[in-house]
């Protein structure tokens, strides 16, 4: 039996800006942030990378850059382990597989420590992400102090991201019970 299905015109908005209106009908404004998540999330994704090919890094993809950032962070040199725990990283395979791709590069450099293998950036490391840092100055810290955006909100908003994760980081323990 083949069910039919309606169009709608997308030039009639009809309520809020959902990504899924089945998921909307219980809390319409949790699905307006979860398609805000969505598509910030991805502009976030490409953001980094085209930032990163502007330091002359093209082959890096967004867990690349993060990994890097990570492992920069501080000046001191970090366990995969601590990196995914920062990063909320599940599947360590995907960190093992960047750092392998930023050692290759000479981006990072791992030392052992006993049973441990601690991970650094190399000189062309932390060049790469100082000259990302003046990029994102230059394109993308200006253009967000034009929006009228002040420090504290943005503060508020990042504790709020924050706490959301730890929201959906239990529903997805509770789900795993199911």
């Amino acid at each position: 039996m083949e069910k039919e299905y309606q169009v709608t015109s997308a030039r009639t908005p009809r309520g809020p800006i959902v990504s899924s209106e089945h998921l909307s009908r219980s809390s319409q404004e949790l699905s307006e942030f979860e398609f805000g998540l969505i598509i910030a999330g991805h502009a976030f994704d490409r953001w980094m990378v085209r930032c990163m090919t502007a330091t002359g890094y093209p082959e890096l993809g967004p867990l690349d850059v993060l990994v890097l950032h990570s492992v920069n962070h501080r000046e001191r040199a970090k366990r995969q382990a601590d990196i995914c725990l920062v990063l909320n990283v599940e599947d360590t395979h995907t960190v093992t597989y960047a750092l392998k791709k930023l050692t290759r590069l000479g981006l990072v450099a791992g030392q052992k420590q006993g049973k441990e293998t601690f991970f650094g950036t190399t000189e062309p490391g932390r060049e790469a992400c100082g000259r990302y840092a003046e990029i994102r100055e230059a394109c993308l810290v200006d253009s967000l102090s034009s929006m009228g955006i002040e420090r504290e909100e943005m503060s508020r908003l990042a504790g709020l991201l924050r706490a959301m994760s730890g929201l959906y980081d239990q529903a997805a323990r509770s789900a795993a019970s199911l």
